[in-house]
């Protein structure tokens, strides 16, 4: 028998090794695809940059033009067009300190230091963020640098400057915009199937009374932050382009669903991870576990499917908020028979989680909170 129960145990460990493999590899490949796309945008945008600043423009050192379209394109996925204006603002300012002082002081060791100090010493004065400073203090580098075999280019170079950062914007909202359902689906599939995923294995060992189980699905839940960050940059990130994008406009509704949604679904899946402890506390104390609470938990997990299919479909979330509902029923049945003290809390964690989960489908909270009430007392 022993031997027997270390076998499914091993056969179960390499089931979920293989599980957590398969995950990453997915995940890896997804955002292989997705810095692929801003790989090409950064060398389209480098190449359109050059193109006006040296060919439209005659300035005869362009270097600024693709240095400023890259430093746009590079960056964060969420808010990319208020950074990008950041990273203009600190290539003007380090070039323009940098000038300043290299026709007050000359070049040389010295002269650099004091002109990078300067440069991000005035980004912090306009309240400058990380990225400005980092992009102010490494023109003004270039600025000191350059000078001395291409003096005189002042205002060429701010001109390259706000080439390239057009140039960047350009591209990144109108030639080449990311597609923002694709962007979404990606980083929302993996997240809420995780979540969906997670409450079926908790009712099933609620209602096989497995505690190891139950433990397993916590640490699993409590290593989901990442993907839960990654799924509100990225659902940022896509509100962003179908807002400023003209050939994206047609995804704003779907867009906005899930801008709207994603921080109730992200308070959902922490309420449901405190639900997940509490019914490893009720299986640990042996409490009576009646057959509608696990039916309740497996109904929270397929609401959470149902929305997000019909978030992608562009529908009304209406499936999904029944099935909410029902999983407020069935717990209010299971509050009604045999419950425990730690039994009680998960049917208060669940009917937390099932709030959430309303407003993400668009429910105000005064009527959402009156719907559990209803299901509740059902």
């Amino acid at each position: 028998m022993k031997l027997t129960a270390g076998a499914t145990g091993t056969r179960t460990a390499a089931g979920n090794l293989r599980a957590r493999v398969a995950r990453a590899g997915r995940q890896s490949g997804q955002r292989i695809r997705l810095y692929l796309v801003v790989a090409l945008q950064a060398g389209l945008a480098a190449a359109l940059a050059w193109l006006v600043a040296r060919e439209l423009l005659g300035n005869p050192e362009p270097t600024f033009a693709p240095a400023a379209a890259v430093g746009v394109i590079a960056a964060s996925l969420g808010k990319r067009a208020p950074r990008a204006l950041e990273l203009v603002v600190g290539v003007v300012l380090g070039i323009g300190v940098g000038d300043l002082l290299i026709s007050l002081f000359g070049t040389g060791p010295w002269q650099t230091g004091v002109i990078v100090f300067l440069a991000i010493a005035a980004s912090v004065l306009v309240r400058g963020t990380g990225a400005l400073m980092t992009q102010a203090g490494g023109t003004a580098v270039l600025v000191a640098t350059l000078t001395p075999t291409a003096p005189d280019l002042e205002l060429p170079r701010t001109v390259n400057a706000l080439v390239g950062g057009v140039a960047g914007l350009f591209v990144m909202l109108v030639l080449l915009p990311l597609n923002p359902m694709r962007m979404v689906r990606r980083s929302a599939e993996p997240a809420l199937d995780l979540f969906a995923r997670e409450m079926t294995a908790s009712a099933q060992a609620l209602a096989e009374a497995d505690w190891d189980r139950a433990r397993a699905v916590l640490d699993r839940m409590r290593d989901a932050d990442p993907q839960l960050r990654q799924l509100v940059a990225v659902t940022t990130a896509a509100d962003e382009v179908v807002r400023l994008s003209p050939v994206r406009w047609r995804r704003r509704r779907a867009i906005a669903a899930y801008r709207r949604g994603v921080t109730h679904m992200e308070r959902a899946f922490r309420n449901s991870r405190g639900l997940v402890r509490r019914i490893g506390t009720a299986l640990r104390d042996e409490e009576p576990v009646p057959a509608a609470l696990p039916a309740a938990v497996e109904h929270l997990g397929e609401s959470v499917r149902l929305l997000h299919r019909e978030f992608v479909a562009g529908q009304e979330p209406v499936q999904a908020r029944e099935r909410v509902l029902h999983a407020v029923r069935e717990a209010g049945v299971a509050c009604r028979q045999d419950l425990g003290f730690s039994g009680t809390i998960v049917v208060s964690q669940l009917r937390t989680a099932a709030n959430d989960l309303l407003r993400a489908t668009g429910v105000p909270r005064d009527e959402a909170r009156r719907l559990v009430r209803e299901a509740a007392a059902g």
